[in-house]
């Protein structure tokens, strides 16, 4: 009974709460209806609507300048020897002598090479006594032809067998010598190809001999780079191997043709005294230092590009036109540019929505940075 009675007061208790959660959420309601009686029934109620203010566009700016530069660049190549002399086999044999291994110094007219010529020399013999046969077949001919005893076609035909004969001596004798390979200048063997007692064919590569004095830097650069560049221009160089000493360079070549997938063209710098420890195949940092001269330059962040080309928006009085421009090398934040006047003002910042004719108002106008000679095309 006691059970009962206490099940029936927390049922009570409970819809008590729920009939006064009902009765706020109806108050509620009654109240929003109250307050929106002058809206019309699915709109929903708005701010009093404002008319709206065209807004300026603002753009900050940078004068275009001439300034007198001179363009620093730090480049990555390679080192090797631009003096060297490989050596083929001419004629196919057996290996005799090759008596010289990679790092061995070597003399002008050194031994480098010896074929073994057995088979030649016994071929030149042959070819000689040919040749000694011809000779006195021609003199015989000559004899009988002064007697008139003879026709003027054996003259001849003895005439044309004694030249083939000593044509034929001639080969076999240039054979020969090329059995025998000596070095043309004074230099370091840098590879060995084979070993004596093998047997090379015609053109075989056997070994290769270097100038170290005579080590030059191959670099790629830009074709932006190139006409600013002329042989005898000087050029730091360290070699990463040698730490951090400096050593003086210059350009002596400049590759005519550029490569037409990267459109970049190469240069070679000499050692002007090459360092001890220098060797073909190491990594050199080159600095070039190309004339100082004016160039007429905008901050990098004002140039532009979409499918048309290179860009630049220009303010003339308070709107923006669009002036088509060509690029050149880059120093720092700084470009040097084509197709503009000097003291132009060019947009350096404000492009969202920015096109040809707009309007425009000038928050800043930044000719104070300096210019950097620290860059790259």
């Amino acid at each position: 009974m006691v059970i009962m009675t206490l099940f029936c007061h927390d049922a009570m208790k409970a819809n008590f709460h729920h009939n006064q959660l009902i009765v706020i959420i109806f108050l509620i309601f009654t109240l929003n209806a109250c307050s929106s009686d002058d809206i019309p029934a699915g709109k929903i109620p708005t701010e009093k609507s404002k008319p709206r203010v065209a807004r300026a566009h603002l753009v900050e700016v940078a004068q275009t300048q001439i300034r007198p530069l001179r363009f620093n660049s730090t480049r990555i190549g390679t080192i090797r020897a631009r003096k060297l002399f490989r050596v083929f086999s001419q004629e196919p044999g057996k290996i005799e002598q090759l008596p010289l291994y990679e790092g061995d110094a070597v003399k002008r007219d050194a031994l480098l090479l010896k074929i073994d010529d057995t088979l030649l020399r016994a071929e030149l013999n042959k070819a000689s006594a040919k040749r000694k046969q011809a000779q006195l077949n021609l003199n015989r001919i000559k004899k009988l032809a002064k007697q008139q005893l003879s026709a003027e076609e054996e003259l001849a035909q003895a005439n044309t067998d004694m030249e083939v004969a000593s044509a034929e001596e001639r080969v076999l004798q240039t054979k020969i010598a090329h059995t025998l390979v000596r070095a043309p200048f004074d230099g370091v063997v840098s590879a060995r190809l084979a070993e004596p007692g093998d047997y090379v064919a015609s053109h075989a590569h056997i070994l290769t001999l270097i100038d170290p004095a005579s080590l030059v830097i191959e670099l790629a650069v830009s074709e932006l780079l190139l006409p600013h560049l002329n042989i005898g221009d000087k050029v730091d160089v360290r070699i990463d191997a040698l730490g951090e000493e400096s050593f003086d360079g210059a350009i002596v070549r400049i590759h005519p043709v550029l490569e037409s997938n990267s459109r970049r063209g190469r240069i070679e710098i000499a050692l002007l005294n090459v360092p001890a420890g220098a060797r073909a195949g190491q990594l050199a940092r080159t600095t070039i230092h190309t004339e100082e001269k004016p160039r007429l330059v905008i901050p990098q962040i004002a140039l532009r590009r979409d499918r048309q080309g290179e860009y630049v928006f220009v303010v003339e009085g308070n709107s923006v036109s669009r002036e088509a421009v060509n690029s050149g090398l880059r120093f720092g934040d700084w470009l040097e540019i084509h197709g503009l006047k000097v003291s132009q003002q060019v947009v350096t910042r404000g492009f969202l929505g920015l096109r040809k004719g707009k309007k425009v108002t000038v928050v800043a106008a930044k000719n104070d940075k300096e210019v950097t000679t620290q860059g790259a095309p």
